[in-house]
């Protein structure tokens, strides 16, 4: 079961890449009505969603391999998605409009790709220390 993991985590990961890639994608090009669906929204959060989301995919490729750089990458993207978050933080308190949602969607976001990140340092950096 041990050497399922890595596949299991990078399944996962890949899965939640391929919806962020998507729904970034959707509001950044307008695509399918999506961004008529997601209200006000802010597009320096969804340009960190997107670029988290390709980021995903090489951490996904990175736990297949095995790969120590995949803990870093991961922390890189968590890095981006609370700089972005502060930057909402800011948006929001100089009264920019913004959907109270992506205030969820955006800790959300940073805790599962924190929980990546960490699962990666103690699976695959740690262990080929």
């Amino acid at each position: 079961m041990k050497k399922y993991i890595p596949y299991i985590l990078a399944v996962l990961l890949a899965g939640f890449g391929l919806l962020t890639f998507f729904l970034s994608t959707s509001v950044i090009f307008d695509l399918f009505g999506i961004r008529a669906k997601e209200g006000n929204y802010v597009l320096f959060v969804v340009w960190s969603n997107f670029i988290s989301s390709i980021i995903y995919f090489f951490a996904a490729y990175g736990y297949v391999k095995g790969e120590k750089w995949t803990a870093a990458l991961l922390g890189i993207s968590t890095l981006i998605l609370v700089s972005a978050f502060v930057g909402l933080l800011f948006h929001a308190n100089s009264g920019g409009i913004y959907e109270a949602k992506t205030i969820k969607a955006m800790v959300f976001r940073i805790s599962v790709t924190l929980v990546f990140a960490i699962i990666a340092h103690f699976t695959i950096t740690k262990k080929r220390s």
